[in-house]
């Protein structure tokens, strides 16, 4: 039962008046309210001095990222410390900077820049000794972010609050805001609004979608905590906060609240780069960094190259893909690592999830520890703790090392560190298989014939695992992907596509079997055969009769005006099966020479630098006209080359091209040395040259049935597939000073014959034989200095 106030007052007991009552009430807060303005005052005079100048906001000079793009304006590669990009406030979009002042500071516009509930919860802080809690203004965050670090204490509360005060009486409201918007850190490296942006979605910020908005307005509060990169869920319920918030407030209605509540922003993995350029941005960032040094990296240097990002991502797809393929036919080389794991099962994941973190993951081939192996399955932790199960076909490549008797470095154990290859998407029947981590190495590069603009280069498998870039550093020899060079110099001496050569051993001057006499790719030999079926078959011993016919300095004189260093090629017959050396990039601007009719262009990867306000530093000149001052052979033999070129892809050595890709204007040759050491494809379509090499970095066998036809072929034709989409079919004009003769073309000028009709045995003086270190002297000493120069290259193909 309740008793009345009055019962509770003893007999006597006067009641105190209500004014008094309310008296006391409020010169007790008044009292209360002047020792915390003199609590106030006393810390603002203490703090005061020691606050920094204003320079950094008043002065305010962003470290922005160095940007690298292809040809489109899609973003290739990020270089710096921090990713910022500037966008001043009136190019922000409106619906951003709601959606920001909705959750972060509604009031912005008409405080004056001071939370003074947060600054009275610090000033009481201070007095009891203990920890601050308490929103901040936008202000306030923008003295923090510059100024401040973010260390929760009363002392950094009161200093917050005191610089804000001072920002506010130097800079504008808009400016403030524009400071906070651009440099404000939202997680994975990305400063501002922008960076955030692309970082999330691969998006500029008038690209964004409202959820996309508000998932990025929700993450200055917490953006480790929020990261939607490795916490979505959370990242999605701090989005939906925002959007509430915009509504109650009115800057947007219920039907798009809902709309945008029901979306799920998509988020790319910022780790990596999708395109798969990392070899060409590393050419830039070493070309930019020559140029402006350590302003490279923090001026918002932007560079534009002449790369093109779904050229670009095929093209590292399909070589990436070929050296996947050529490792599965390797034998298996045992595990990556290994390590004992505990018995207990839950004991043993930590354990293996402690041994992944040591591992160099990729997005296809996955490090994983194995957990349990027997014959017929194998249980394997990855990244992220889900546990895989391999059974049957993706066994096939550890059959033998899952056997007890199996040897001990290869024997497939509980602890083994592996690689697993997913199941392709749509095919998840297929199952997961263990895999190993390609040995072999690639190149590719492709370029526009007409001025030299590269579409695409990939230069190894993983850049992350070798930065070597094989596209422009590796010097490896061609094999017969030199040969159209040599048939080109015998145009210019009279020999023509119908000119007749033998495709038998060598002999000697005595008629004897000469002491060097290399064989062909296929183990036979054709005997008499026309030039243009030995390009097609790719015949060595023709080609040696050709390069002999012409003459060593002639042919060598001939090779440079395709832009070939002659420091690198043999001064002997072996030039004939390619054993001197080149990159990929020098073939692709050799072989432009044949596709454009006849000019010389340089490759080209950066079309200009533009600094952070867009003021252009460096732009690369226009293409030069492919006019009589580029030309370096005739455009007659060019076409003929591509004549016999066009055959070597529809029914030679490349044939799988025309027949792959359904077109007859593809043009090119294939390239394997001795012992399958280095695999070449170079060709073309008028359009656009495209090169592909694979082998080891440590010249080696890429196994006994490899070719440049089985190897680089292939990824050729995957990648050609996607830069020739919608391109029509070019079809071959002949140019003046041609003529077709009894099916084949030839100048005009031996329309009625008179050309040199047919290259007999005729042997040179033993002079000429390809000797390094002594003339054909002794056979036992000249067929050993053979050797040696040809790198053991006997038979290209």
């Amino acid at each position: 039962m309740r008793v009345a106030p009055e019962a509770r007052r003893r007999p006597g007991q006067r009641r105190a008046p209500r004014g008094f009552v309310l008296i006391g009430t409020l010169a007790l807060a008044l009292a209360a309210a002047l020792a915390l303005a003199a609590v106030l005052a006393a810390a603002a005079a203490w703090y005061w001095p020691q606050l920094p100048p204003l320079d950094k906001v008043t002065e305010y000079r962003p470290r922005q990222h160095l940007q690298v793009f292809d040809a489109d304006g899609v973003e290739l590669a990020q270089f710096g410390s921090e990713r910022r990009i500037y966008v001043p406030l009136a190019q922000m979009p409106r619906r951003l900077v709601d959606a920001v002042l909705a959750i972060e500071d509604s009031d912005f516009y008409a405080h004056g820049g001071i939370s003074w509930r947060g600054l009275v919860r610090a000033a009481l802080a201070k007095l009891s000794g203990g920890r601050t809690q308490g929103a901040s203004t936008i202000t306030q965050q923008v003295a923090r972010t510059f100024f401040l670090s973010m260390k929760r204490t009363p002392e950094r509360k009161i200093k917050e609050a005191l610089l804000a005060w001072q920002i506010e009486q130097r800079l504008s409201k808009d400016r403030i805001l524009e400071l906070y918007l651009n440099q404000i850190y939202l997680g994975q490296r990305s400063y501002g609004f922008a960076a955030a942006a692309q970082t999330y979605f691969g998006k500029t910020l008038d690209q964004l979608s409202l959820a996309e908005t508000a998932l990025l307005a929700g993450l200055p509060k917490n953006p480790i905590h929020a990261n939607p990169a490795v916490a979505p869920e959370r990242a999605q319920q701090r989005a939906l906060v925002v959007l509430a918030r915009m509504e109650k407030l009115g800057l947007i209605g219920a039907a798009e609240h809902a709309a945008a509540a029901r979306e799920t922003p998509l988020v790319r993995d910022a780790g990596r780069m999708s395109v798969g350029a990392e070899h060409a941005a590393e050419m830039v960032r070493r070309a930019v960094y020559e140029r402006l040094g350590e302003r490279a990296y923090t001026e918002g240097i932007r560079v534009y190259t002449a790369l093109r990002a779904e050229d670009q991502r095929a093209a590292a797809a399909a070589l990436r893909r070929a050296l996947r393929a050529h490792e599965e036919r390797q034998p298996w080389r045992g595990p990556e690592d290994h390590e004992t794991l505990p018995d207990e099962p839950e004991a043993a994941r930590r354990a293996a999830a402690a041994l992944l973190e040591e591992q160099r993951d990729d997005d296809e081939l996955h490090a994983a520890v194995v957990l349990a192996a027997g014959a017929q399955e194998v249980r394997a932790l990855v990244a992220g703790g889900d546990v895989v199960v391999v059974r049957g076909e993706g066994l096939r490549a550890v059959a033998a090392a899952l056997s007890p008797k199996a040897p001990a470095d290869l024997a497939l154990r509980r602890g083994a560190v592996v690689r697993l290859l997913a199941p392709p998407a749509g095919k998840a029947a297929a199952g997961w298989r263990i895999v190993q981590w390609p040995q072999a190495q690639g190149a590719f590069v492709a370029l526009d014939p007409a001025g030299g603009r590269i579409r695409a280069l990939v230069g190894g498998f993983d850049f992350d695992a070798s930065q070597f870039n094989h596209v422009t550093q590796a010097w490896r020899q061609p094999g017969s992907s030199i040969k159209p060079f040599l048939y080109s110099a015998a145009l210019e001496q009279g020999v023509m596509p119908a000119t007749r050569v033998d495709d038998l051993p060598l002999t000697a001057a005595d008629g004897a079997t000469a002491q060097w006499n290399p064989g062909n790719s296929d183990g036979r030999f054709d005997g008499e055969i026309t030039v243009r079926e030995a390009l097609v078959r790719s015949k060595n011993l023709a080609s040696i009769r050709l390069l002999r016919q012409i003459g060593l300095p002639a042919a060598r004189a001939w090779l440079a005006r395709f832009g070939l260093d002659l420091t690198r090629q043999p001064d002997n017959l072996t030039l004939a099966l390619g054993t001197g050396s080149v990159t990929p990039l020098q073939m692709a601007a050799a072989y432009a020479v044949f596709a454009n009719g006849g000019h010389r262009v340089s490759p080209v990867l950066i079309e200009r630098i533009t600094d952070a306000r867009g003021e252009v530093l460096f732009e690369a000149p226009p293409a030069p006209p492919l006019d009589d001052a580029s030309r370096v052979i005739p455009e007659r033999n060019a076409f003929l080359m591509e004549t016999l070129m066009a055959d070597v892809t529809r029914r030679g050595t490349g044939a799988r091209a025309q027949a792959a890709l359904q077109r007859p204007d593809l043009y090119g040759k294939t390239g394997t040395t001795d012992g399958a050491v280095d695999a070449w494809f170079a060709g073309f379509q008028p359009g656009v040259v495209a090169v592909v090499w694979i082998g080891y970095d440590e010249p080696a066998s890429l196994g006994t049935r490899e070719s440049g036809a089985a190897l680089a072929l292939p990824v050729w034709i995957e990648a050609m597939a996607r830069m020739l989409r919608g391109v029509p079919v070019q079809p071959l004009a002949p140019p003046p000073g041609v003529v077709e003769v009894d099916g084949d073309w030839r100048y005009d000028e031996w329309a009625a014959g008179g050309f040199v009709a047919r290259i007999g045995e005729a042997p040179a003086p033993a002079a000429s034989v390809p000797v390094l270190a002594a003339t054909a002297g002794t056979a036992p000493a000249a067929a050993a200095a053979v050797a040696t120069t040809a790198g053991g290259a006997s038979a290209p193909r």
